[in-house]
């Protein structure tokens, strides 16, 4: 028999009997009418869950973790603003039914029955998820969520107080508003979690205003792993900077003293707050989860028999709220409600092509201020000596310095983040001046963690800023990589577009660094970043260049709300000389702020029968080896992607005509990486002939090897010869 009508059945039984668990007396400020109404939303979450099961059984239902055991949540709902934001955990159906009765036009039991039926009328995701969520109760989607949502928490808590200083055009949270951010016993054992909490930690105990109530849902497993008695409790009380809180969760009025109080405390005090309630997992994991194969049947009776709806029914009953008759109905009430939907549902139309399900993966445009820049007085003010060398032409670091400058001065919603690149002005000397220029509010130094920069960046887009953060190596992001994959680019796609997390993030990367850091610091591979949908991907191989589409990877970020990742070659960040030693022939003149490079435009120098793909380092490589093969009367053109993902094909292929023999060269690595792609281009849409010259499948090594396994002037020039003498 189902264990959820095992439960069921019991819970009936034993209401009517008056055989409900022992407890503590109510107390506290609950009053009846608020906890009648958190009787009701713990009995619809709980309905909802047998539903899904049953939905599932009959085909028709396709996701059955549920919330069951874990109805305290509704109590901490009803002690918070439904203008609080909340990342909750998947265990939290109570937490949205509750919410949704504070909130006029939502219905819980409508939302979360199509979203079981994968339907694409389901509000918030429109059928590609069984999530939680909704634009209207301020909850953003989260998935099968373990912690890759504790570091935007952090981050968006963090918005609240700078936006009161410095206010984004699109702001969405309120100044005294607080984050709530949920999680279970066993997701505070992920790195993700200890990283962002010892974030929080990091920046409360430095007086930074930080509204934020973590609240962990111990229920002592996770999945069928023991949480070990008492670990929650001794692993979070004494953390310097965090105020630790205890609530028995399946106590609905201690839960909602306690959680108003933690809740006032994180609001008043603008720091964060740790509310630990103790729950019960009821009917296994999800619904394919045969928990006695790994239990004994003890342990879950037990869990049973402490039934948090029972101990709601007891408190009730003693505070005078409610008699028996009137529990049991409302509970038969929400039984039947979610019958009812659930005949409606199953019949309301499901994605059913590619075009349906990929619709939300790029976000809606928007419409925003316009920006004229600064006044010529405001700006010579902010470069000082820097603009007496505007037309002296500039190698590449500098020219971006100047490009976010110029970008931060126009977009007063820009804020950069990442390690070093406020007092130091970056480990290359990128950020110089940017912090004496606009203040540590928007050039903020983090700590040493890169889910932690990321997790800022996403969460200061959700109160309308716009992040520019930066990873300081690209082997570094890897870190991190869940929170652009996981986090930011699923966001748009799992709530219909109404929930977006525009960024630039910028990372210093790729190879050829003359003998410097290895691996470590030289990875040459994109393949991370470019399988990711819905990302965009630049890279640049010149200073005028790198400006041009910094401008438009920030249009693009703003008005597009897309999520952009930088891509800046540090090899080619100091380069000046390109033939000879003195010629100067690798640096630009500053272009004028008005000056883009639009997504999607290649770059093409030459008009050779001989055309050569490439980016990054590979064109600045390329081009010496174009005049090499002038000299042997072999005439080439070099294109330059600049777009590395989506790949610039329609471009590309303009680019290419009158060509009648290409060479792809690929400093990254021969798998996974752009050359496979432009082979597949290249193979289905021309009859060109063609071949590519990448990286070995090697990571990079330290000292006179360092380009070794990467493609070079001279191996350029002899695969651009042996291809152009092939017949």
């Amino acid at each position: 028999m189902d264990r959820a009508d095992v439960v069921d059945k019991a819970f009936r039984e034993r209401l009517a009997q008056g055989n409900l668990p022992q407890g503590t007396p109510p107390g506290g400020p609950l009053n009846n009418t608020e906890a009648l109404a958190i009787f009701r939303a713990q009995c619809r979450s709980r309905n909802l869950d047998r539903r899904s099961r049953k939905m599932q059984a009959e085909g028709q239902g396709f996701y059955t973790i549920g919330s069951s055991g874990h109805e305290g949540m509704a109590a901490i709902a009803a002690a918070l603003r439904p203008t609080d934001m909340a990342f909750l955990h998947y265990r939290d159906g109570a937490f949205q039914t509750r919410r949704s009765m504070q909130v006029p036009g939502v219905s819980a039991v409508w939302d979360m029955l199509l979203s079981f039926a994968s339907s694409s009328e389901d509000p918030i995701s429109g059928g590609r998820h069984k999530v939680l969520g909704s634009k209207a109760l301020c909850i953003p989607p989260q998935t099968s969520t373990i912690a890759s949502h504790l570091p935007k928490a952090v981050g968006a808590a963090y918005s609240i107080g700078l936006a009161k200083r410095h206010r984004p055009e699109y702001q969405t949270l309120q100044d005294d508003g607080i984050i709530l951010c949920s999680f279970g016993d066993a997701s505070a054992n992920h790195s993700t979690a200890q990283g962002a909490i010892n974030t929080a930690c990091w920046t409360s105990y430095q007086s930074v205003p930080l509204p934020l109530l973590f609240v962990c849902e111990d229920n002592g497993i996770g999945i069928s792993t023991r949480t070990p008695r008492g670990w929650i409790g001794v692993s979070f009380s004494q953390k310097p900077g965090l105020k630790y809180f205890q609530a028995n969760g399946l106590d609905m009025f201690d839960t909602y003293r306690v959680a108003s109080e933690a809740a006032a405390y994180a609001r008043q005090q603008k720091k964060p707050a740790f509310l630990h309630i103790n729950t019960v997992r009821l009917y296994g994991h999800a619904g394919s989860d045969v928990q006695q194969s790994y239990l004994p049947t003890s342990v879950f009776e037990g869990w049973e028999a402490d039934d948090p709806l029972l101990h709601s029914a007891r408190l009730l009953l003693e505070s005078g709220a409610a008699e028996t008759k009137q529990l049991l109905a409302i509970y038969t009430e929400t039984e039947a409600q979610c019958a009812r939907v659930a005949k409606d549902v199953i019949k309301r139309p499901r994605l059913k092509s590619a075009s349906d399900v990929m619709q939300s993966i790029i976000p809606p445009r928007r419409d925003c201020a316009p920006t004229n820049g600064p006044s010529a007085e405001g700006r010579h003010k902010a470069f000082g000596s820097d603009s007496k060398q505007f037309d002296t032409p500039q190698h590449m670091s500098r020219l971006i310095n100047w490009a976010l400058t110029d970008l931060m001065l126009e977009h007063r919603d820009i804020v950069m983040m990442g390690e070093d690149i406020g007092r130091k002005g970056g480990v290359y000397g990128v950020t110089q001046k940017l912090m004496d220029r606009f203040g540590s509010d928007r050039m903020i130094d983090t700590l040493l963690d890169e889910q932690s920069i990321l997790g800022l960046a996403i969460g200061l887009a959700h109160n309308g800023f716009l992040p520019m953060p930066e990873i300081q190596f690209l082997a570094y992001l890897h870190n991190a990589e869940d929170q652009l994959r996981g986090e930011a680019a699923t966001l748009p796609f799992f709530s219909k577009g109404q929930f977006t997390n525009p960024m630039v993030l910028r990372i210093a990367g790729l190879g050829y660094q003359k003998g410097f850091g290895g691996h470590f610091h030289n990875d040459n591979s994109l393949g991370v970043l470019r399988d990711i949908p819905g990302v965009i991907v630049a890279c640049p191989s010149r200073g005028d260049d790198a400006a041009k589409m910094l401008r438009e990877c920030v249009r693009l970020a703003r008005e597009e709300q897309r999520v952009v990742v930088f891509v800046e070659p540090i090899a080619l960040y100091g380069a000046r000389d390109l033939h000879a030693p003195g010629d100067n022939g690798w640096t630009a003149r500053y272009p004028a702020p008005s000056e883009r490079i639009a997504f999607g435009e290649v770059g093409v120098e030459g008009n050779g029968p001989l055309a050569i793909v490439t980016y990054g380092n590979g064109r600045y490589l390329s081009t010496q080896a174009q005049a090499s093969l002038q000299n042997d009367g072999i005439n080439a053109r070099v294109i330059d992607l600049r777009w590395i993902a989506p790949l610039p094909k329609e471009s590309l292929l303009r680019a290419l005509e009158g060509a009648e023999k290409v060479l792809i060269v690929d400093e990254c690595r021969q798998s996974g990486n752009v050359s496979e792609a432009l082979m597949a281009l290249l193979q289905e849409e021309t009859k060109l002939p063609h071949c590519r010259i990448a990286a070995e499948d090697s990571f990079i090594a330290t000292g006179p090897a360092y380009a070794a396994t990467m493609p070079s002037a001279d191996s350029i020039t002899a695969a651009a010869r042996q291809l152009w003498e092939m017949t």
